[in-house]
């Protein structure tokens, strides 16, 4: 029977041989994706990479013809991507949390926060609704929510920090503008909220598996992220950080067997809770998830270990500042920022004259995949795509205004 590990394995033995030539050619031989489209839509639904969809198959074969015998192996797999999704952004293993999706991730954090009567959050104007509708949902505990205007599509830290005052418990935000692209300067909120005595929340589901977070040298108060996005795992199978200081701060509400330190003494249950940011775990996993999502993982570190840290953004924001280019050679314009410390791999642009859905289904015509968002057509660039990805989308613009 295959090991859970056969996708991640075989990424290693091609990654020895390959990668000193070109990793994003190999990365993008491992890519079932590319057989077929110009994947463009990254910041929607990432499309799983071959070892994500080995692991995946792996985890199927064996429930079918082994049941739970292999289960051990399957909690090593998920203890194995929780270190490395520590490792990734510079936390303490016991500090992350698997969850399903970003939107648990935050509500951990808004359902659980002590909050008192006259407390506010702070969040920048045009969230993502899963950023939004969680803190929203605390008015009725008399939580004031204070949404800060953006400049255009800027997220400005100083803006931020203007509405933040004694009562102001939280800043909530994400790292990347799902629809403009436009990146904050993390490490000037975290040192400005926090002179502040002001919590972080960070939404890292646009950002996470591309841009360098050392948790250590930028210390977030709390993250969120589901991995089918630039992460290239499975919907359904996230992950959630909790800052050590702040693990008995947050009410864990949402409790079960999985919750307590002795979780398998089912005839004589202690309600004592772990200490560690898996106290959130309250029931079983998506463990076919995390399988395929830990063999993603591996990918994305072997490139940065042997490639460094910063190889992946530098890759991406080279391929994103490239579309700019061309798109302005044929007269489009984009709102990819001027400034490289606030791009993204997200390229939004408008056609003159043109629908961008109509846009979209064009280029789907050609086995090219974009989103249309803020009446625009988004483009979201991974670090495997190449300039034919590229070309062949402006090929369909410059058709688009003839």
């Amino acid at each position: 029977m295959a090991s859970l590990n056969a996708g991640s394995q075989a990424a290693n033995s091609a990654n020895l041989s390959t990668t000193a030539d070109s990793p994003w050619r190999w990365w993008r031989s491992l890519m079932p994706i590319v057989s077929k489209w110009s994947y463009l839509d990254h910041a929607a639904v990432g499309p799983l990479s071959g070892p994500a969809a080995d692991a995946i198959a792996d985890f199927a074969n064996q429930a079918a013809n082994q049941g739970d015998t292999v289960w051990p192996q399957w909690v090593a797999c998920l203890e194995r991507l929780r270190g490395g999704l520590a490792t990734m952004i510079g936390a303490e293993k016991d500090e992350i949390c698997m969850v399903p999706n970003t939107t648990t991730g935050i509500n951990l954090v808004a359902e659980g926060w002590p909050w008192q009567r006259g407390d506010n959050v702070v969040i920048p104007e045009g969230e993502f609704p899963s950023n939004l509708f969680p803190w929203l949902n605390q008015r009725s505990r008399g939580v004031e929510v204070r949404i800060v205007p953006r400049r255009g599509g800027e997220v400005n830290v100083d803006d931020l920090m203007s509405h933040v005052d004694s009562s102001t418990r939280l800043v909530a935000v994400s790292w990347v503008g799902y629809a403009s692209g436009f990146r904050i300067d993390l490490p000037s909120l975290v040192h400005q909220a926090h002179h502040r005595g002001v919590a972080v929340f960070l939404d890292a589901i646009q950002g996470l598996g591309v841009y360098p977070l050392n948790l250590k040298e930028t210390p977030v108060d709390f993250l969120a992220a589901d991995g089918h996005k630039w992460l290239l795992g499975p919907e359904g199978a996230g992950v959630a950080m909790i800052a050590r200081q702040h693990l008995d701060k947050l009410r864990c509400g949402n409790v079960g067997w999985g919750s307590v330190k002795n979780s398998f003494n089912y005839a004589d249950p202690d309600f004592s809770l772990r200490d560690s940011a898996s106290r959130f775990e309250s029931g079983s996993a998506n463990l076919l998830g995390f399988a395929g999502l830990a063999a993603s993982v591996d990918l994305l570190i072997q490139i940065r270990q042997q490639h460094g840290d910063d190889a992946i953004a530098d890759r991406v924001l080279q391929l994103a500042g490239k579309l700019h280019e061309m798109l302005g050679e044929i007269g489009v314009t984009t709102r990819l920022d001027a400034r490289p410390q606030h791009r993204s791999g997200i390229v939004t642009f408008e056609v003159p004259g043109q629908d961008p859905t109509v846009i979209r289904k064009q280029a789907a015509e050609q086995n090219i995949v974009v989103s249309c968002r803020d009446g625009g057509i988004r483009a979201s660039i991974h670090a495997y795509n190449n300039d034919d990805d590229l070309k062949q989308l402006v090929d369909v613009v410059r058709q688009a205004m003839r």
